[in-house]
């Protein structure tokens, strides 16, 4: 299907003819009134409804930016293009403060969905279970990680010693949780690439959202697992507005767990070696906590 002709049908918009597109991502194509959007396409079931369902939940409070959605349906997605720029010491703080912010907005449950988003989500392109709890240690074993580390454990991608280490690091996870909070309005896959650094004065502006309920230390953890610019700042700014319970950079690789087992099912046993590492950080949490 012309990409022109997509974006003219979900946002009621007239577009400047442009060549036709195809792909998962295109853009930006030019409305007539001179904006620029992007077009997303996936044949992922319900990955474009949750994705527009989690950039509106984070765009809700107003605290933080957001890609706009300008039109969805099940296959196609078009949003606001944001112009890379370089990002600064100081748009990082900004950011951490934003991201705060929008943490303390907060979600109903650990693993709730966005409004209108489903319970069989997505995060990149590996299914997500929405499912829903009270307890963080409790649900983050039981809905992120285990599910990971079964299907990675069951294709081979991690071994038997390796999968026997990270199930004994579920069993501790509650001890080495650190103080218990209320559950907060997450991203939930914050890596670096899903930060868009954009406009003038420089932003970072939040893209690519597996959206849900869950501990506001599991967005800063993967924003520091593949190397966020200015990360100091962005925490710092963080913390201005919402000060971290302490022992949290030790918590670090407990939060990179359920991610990191993520990119193994994706990605294949290239990360197994990470996702060990990180168990063995909480089992040394519940050791000296013993």
């Amino acid at each position: 299907m012309n990409i022109d002709e997509v974006v003219a049908r979900l946002t009621g918009l007239r577009v400047r003819p442009s060549p036709s597109g195809s792909g998962r991502t295109r853009g930006p194509v030019e409305l007539a009134d001179g904006r620029t959007v992007l077009v997303k396409r996936s044949d992922d079931p319900g990955a474009i409804p949750a994705e527009a369902a989690g950039l509106a939940w984070l765009a809700e409070p107003g605290v933080a930016g957001v890609a706009e959605v300008l039109g969805h349906d099940r296959e196609w997605l078009v949003l606001e293009y944001l112009p890379p720029a370089t990002p600064t010491p100081e748009a990082g703080r900004r950011f951490g403060r934003e991201l705060a912010r929008l943490h303390t907005a907060g979600a109903p449950a650990f693993g709730s969905p966005p409004p209108g988003g489903p319970v069989e989500a997505w995060i990149g392109h590996a299914p997500m279970r929405n499912a829903t709890g009270d307890d963080w240690p409790a649900w983050y074993v039981e809905h992120r990680v285990l599910p990971y580390l079964r299907t990675a454990a069951g294709r081979g991608d991690v071994g038997g010693e390796e999968a026997a280490l990270i199930e004994s690091a579920c069993d501790a996870l509650p001890r080495a949780a650190g103080p218990a909070v209320a559950p907060a309005r997450l991203h939930g896959d914050l890596w670096s690439g899903n930060v868009c650094w954009s406009g003038d004065p420089v932003r970072g502006w939040l893209i690519d959202p597996a959206a849900h309920g869950g501990h506001p230390e599991t967005d800063l953890a993967m924003l520091a697992l593949f190397g966020c610019p200015h990360l100091e700042a962005v925490l710092s700014g963080y913390q201005e507005v919402s000060p971290l319970a302490a022992g949290w950079r030790e918590r670090v690789g407990m939060h990179q767990l359920f991610p990191l087992l993520v990119h193994v099912v994706l990605f294949g046993r290239g990360y197994a070696g990470q996702a060990v590492a990180a168990a063995r950080s909480v089992l040394r949490i519940a050791q000296r906590l013993t």
